[in-house]
């Protein structure tokens, strides 16, 4: 076989991997009940070799897939597994992330023999937090909802019907809850099928000579990259306006040290975990870092292992992104992933001016709802803001960006489903930095209630700005309103039938210096 066409092939089989996990997120979606998954598109597939090591991944959401590629191995390293096993887990301190992102792993035989691991991950509205949508402003982490630790929710190919009811019995709307949990089961099982097939369609051993073949084309690509980043240590620092229970001002600073052996991306001076819920485990902040360093890759990079080959991470024990048990951390997994992509960024723009753009919003704006009791519901959503300028043009406007890739929530959709009506959803004008080139717009999303609701914010970049890059303007703040005064940017409260919510968000930094 010449190398050309060796090369076509493992081209061909990397897109059959990515293809497989496109397809189980395509049934996931279509048949899921909750509107958060089936519309919004919270949700993220992935395959992992027989070791646990990232095979492929759909185009889905940074944060989940780069945190499960962390932290897959140990999982699977921890029991012995059998064909029609499916595991359960949301545990953010033993391979989660927060708890409303439920976790499922299956393995997967052909031939008789393990050969890999399907996976998802989906953002359940309802984990039986005392807030609705599940995104209190907690303290803790047995605020936030039920954990599920890893745990068997199918043997043999049967559900454990005792367990996945126990689950059910806590939380708003069990059965809306059971059409999602389902959809993630059927998502797994076509990978796993799908991926049998992939293996069993080649001579015994032509799978894993060809994943060892994927795994070395990713490193060498990411190799190239890495040396393409001038040698040097580069420090930027952020800060996330506040914990939602007094802590104010948290820094977030980060070394990149570039070296002939590789990156190492370094987190000392990082504040400390906080009494909030904005700390972060490992494989969150890794996944924010594995993002950025992956934005700088090739597109036919494979979304493999081998692409996180190259990047070392450090951070202190106990410090805000690298939490301990059981610090709270429901937005940690949102709203401090997103910083760290702008530390991280920021650091390397000072090597690469010209390859990054300036800050976009930096903040996921989260909006949780809802009513306990008989007719309770639970609704959760996230909003787009502007996205920062770079050097060849002006930043997008109202789009979800960098740790989050899900789709706005269609207002008729919402409408059809909750108490809510949207008064207005509409660019936030000239929210973009000033400069050379302007930076993206927020947006202006707004909610009248046509029935009590129990409503909480999880908010950032509504006092530290997205910042500009080569001389161009911050990007505007983002605000919070009800009925026209502001409101925190971390905050729970009643809000009664006729009160209006306006949200504005964020717009994204400019670039270089305006000539007006």
């Amino acid at each position: 076989m010449s190398r050309q066409q060796a090369s076509v092939e493992l081209g061909l089989f990397s897109s059959r991997i990515a293809a497989i996990c496109e397809e189980m997120g395509a049934l996931l979606g279509r048949v899921a009940f909750s509107p958060n998954i089936r519309d919004r598109l919270d949700y993220s597939c992935a395959l992992f070799n027989r070791r646990g090591r990232l095979l492929g991944q759909a185009t889905h959401i940074p944060v989940h897939l780069g945190s499960m590629a962390y932290a897959m191995v140990d999982l699977v390293e921890s029991r012995s597994w059998q064909a029609g096993d499916m595991l359960i887990l949301n545990d953010p301190y033993r391979g989660g992330t927060h708890l409303p992102d439920i976790t499922l792993v299956a393995p997967v035989f052909a031939r008789g023999e393990l050969v890999g691991f399907s996976a998802n991950r989906a953002h359940h509205a309802d984990i039986g937090s005392d807030a609705p949508g599940s995104m209190p402003v907690s303290r803790t982490l047995e605020e936030e909802g039920i954990l599920i630790s890893p745990e068997l929710l199918m043997r043999d190919g049967e559900i454990d019907g005792g367990f996945l009811n126990s689950i059910l019995a806590g939380l708003t709307s069990p059965d809306t809850s059971r059409g999602d949990f389902n959809a993630q089961i059927a998502a797994n099982l076509l990978g796993s099928e799908r991926l049998k097939e992939l293996v069993e369609a080649g001579a015994p051993g032509e799978f894993e000579q060809r994943e060892s073949s994927l795994q070395s084309w990713a490193e060498s690509l990411v190799s190239k990259s890495l040396a393409g980043i001038p040698k040097g240590e580069y420090q930027f620092e952020e800060y996330l306006d506040d914990d939602g229970h007094g802590q104010k001002s948290i820094p977030i600073r980060v070394t990149v040290r570039v070296q002939d052996k590789g990156v190492e991306v370094d987190f000392s001076g990082t504040a400390q975990q906080v009494g909030g819920n904005l700390n972060c485990p490992m494989p969150v902040t890794a996944a924010a870092v594995f993002y950025v360093f992956r934005c700088l890759m090739p597109a036919h990079t494979p979304a493999c292992s081998g692409a996180l080959k190259g990047v070392r991470i450090s951070a202190p024990a106990g410090c805000l992104v690298n939490a301990r048990p059981p610090g709270a951390v429901a937005a940690g997994n949102v709203e401090t992933s997103s910083r760290i992509v702008d530390a991280v960024c920021g650091a390397l723009a000072q090597a690469l001016p010209e390859q990054f753009a300036a800050a976009s919003q930096g903040t996921m704006n989260n909006l949780a709802m809802g009513r306990r009791g008989e007719g309770g519901w639970d609704y959760y959503e996230t909003l787009g803001g502007g996205m920062g300028a770079a050097c060849n043009g002006n930043g997008r406007s109202g789009r979800h960006s960098h740790m989050t890739n899900t789709l706005n929530t269609p207002v008729e959709v919402l409408e059809l489903n909750y108490p809510l009506r949207i008064r207005q959803y509409s660019i936030r004008q000239d929210s973009g930095g000033q400069g050379q080139f302007k930076g993206g717009d927020g947006v202006v999303r707004q909610y009248e209630f046509l029935a009590g609701a129990e409503v909480s914010l999880l908010t950032e970049r509504r006092i530290h700005p997205p910042w500009g890059l080569e001389g161009g303007q911050p990007g505007q703040c983002g605000r919070n309103e009800l009925d026209g005064q502001a409101l925190p940017g971390k905050t729970r409260f009643e809000a009664a039938a006729g009160q209006i919510l306006t949200i504005m968000t964020p717009g994204g930094g400019g670039y270089g210096i305006s000539e007006k």
